[in-house]
């Protein structure tokens, strides 16, 4: 996984000194963007990290660029700081995801600790896309009679009724669903399960 990185966006040239030095103080790797179209251009959402962004500046503001990325599919944690206590657009930001809303001043301990919770916040998030993308793969590589054994035994379906739902013998069945229980790596029924809904939940 790729070193976390701490993505800063602020118009104000002393808020961006101020805080990049702050945050590189606790040997967080910080970039700074004095404009938000600067920061979209470069951001690989690949990165482990967390953004903090400014929300009210010319041109693009935080808000619009919390939606680029939500739009986008992109999972990174907001951590949203303001010159201006603005209830509208706090309420706004959380509701879209955001990870912390701050007023300037910032206090300090309370922006590293945002920073941290966000880091770890999307760190999960990297680690389940991982396995989630992993277990895509296995599924992948069934056959296509494998897979729909595997969606009739996830359904509780005995391998009789299988076997006369798909017009295959009883050992057919079996022998596919041995396969596909060894290419996955699971060992029963509650695991073939849990995995199954993994990649598509309730």
């Amino acid at each position: 996984m790729l070193e976390p990185k701490v993505f800063l966006v602020d118009d104000d040239s002393a808020v961006r000194d101020a805080l990049s030095m702050l945050i590189n103080s606790v040997g967080l790797n910080v970039i700074t963007f004095n404009h938000p179209q600067k920061f979209l251009d470069a951001y690989n959402p690949k990165q482990v990290g967390c953004l903090i962004l400014d929300i009210r500046m010319p041109g693009i503001n935080g808000l619009s660029v919390q939606e680029i990325l939500n739009r986008n599919g992109n999972q990174i944690p907001i951590i949203f700081i303001t010159g201006h206590g603005d209830v509208s657009l706090c309420s706004n930001a959380f509701k879209a995801g955001a990870s912390d809303f701050l007023t300037k001043p910032i206090d300090e301990h309370q922006l590293l600790g945002s920073i941290q919770k966000a880091i770890q916040q999307n760190i999960s998030y990297h680690q389940k896309s991982s396995e989630t993308q992993e277990i895509q793969n296995k599924i992948d590589n069934l056959t296509q009679r494998e897979r729909e054994v595997m969606s009739l035994v996830v359904e509780g379906f005995p391998n009789k009724i299988i076997s006369k739902n798909l017009g295959i013998s009883t050992r057919t069945v079996e022998t596919h669903r041995a396969s596909l229980f060894e290419k996955l790596e699971v060992n029963s029924l509650a695991e073939l399960v849990k995995l199954q809904f993994t990649i598509t939940p309730l």
